[in-house]
Order: structure tokens, then sequence, then C-alpha cells
């Protein structure tokens, strides 16, 4: 795989690590049809998970083309202020978006997330 991929080590692979992230959520973003959770990490990178229900997008078709775009904006987005680990919930009607809808949206959400973090202390979410 190429160096800009998605690799593994980019992404929210355990159940667990997902439960960390909605019990312990320090950051929260949304629009109309996203939500963003986030919680710094120990990790020298920031990692994200996706949510998207068949319940809100029927169509594994356009499940997956959320999905690409929401992975293409994180791996695009400038890097951010510090380590975190993200989930992205996709919501209804997400899918009716164009695709530069869907990217305006997400980048929109990351950018909102970076500034609320080089507002933030440094210390929260660390012991």
């Amino acid at each position: 795989m190429p160096a800009s991929g998605f690799s593994k080590n980019s992404r929210l692979l355990k159940a667990a690590d997902y439960k960390a992230v909605f019990d312990g959520a320090q950051f929260n973003f949304s629009c109309r049809h996203f939500l963003v959770l986030a919680v710094s990490n120990e990790l020298l990178r920031s990692r994200l998970g996706l949510v998207v229900a068949k319940k809100n997008i029927p169509g594994a078709v356009q499940r997956n083309r959320i999905k690409r775009h929401v992975r293409e904006s994180f791996r695009r987005s400038p890097g951010l202020a510090r380590p975190l680990d993200l989930i992205v919930l996709v919501r209804k009607d997400a899918d009716k978006l164009s695709n530069s809808q869907l990217s305006q949206q997400i980048s929109a959400l990351f950018q909102d997330l970076n500034i609320k973090l080089t507002e933030a202390p440094k210390h929260i979410g660390r012991s």
C-alpha cells in the first residue's frame, strides 16, 4: 500500500477503542449529516473510526462512497494539533449529498475540530 493510503495504524480497529471514544468524548462537532466525537490518545498519530448505519444509509454503494470520502478527508486534512481517536457517525440523508458537498462538510468539521484543539488546554484527557 502506498504511503498516502489509509493503513491499519490510522484506524480504530477494536470495540474497546470505539467504546473509549463513545464513553469519554472530550470534543464533539456536528452538522446535519455528521457527528464527530474525539478523545485524546497517547499515540503519536490520530486514528479514525466510522459508524455508517444501514438504517440511516440503506444502500451499500452509498455507505461505501461516504466512507471513502470521510477517509480521504481525514487523510488529506492537515495534521491535527494533537493525536486523537476520532469517530465519525453518519446521519440520515447523508447519501443525498453530492461528492463535493460531502467533502466540504467533512473538511469543515475537521477544521472546526483543529481550531478547538488549539484553544483547548493540552492536559485534557491525559492522566
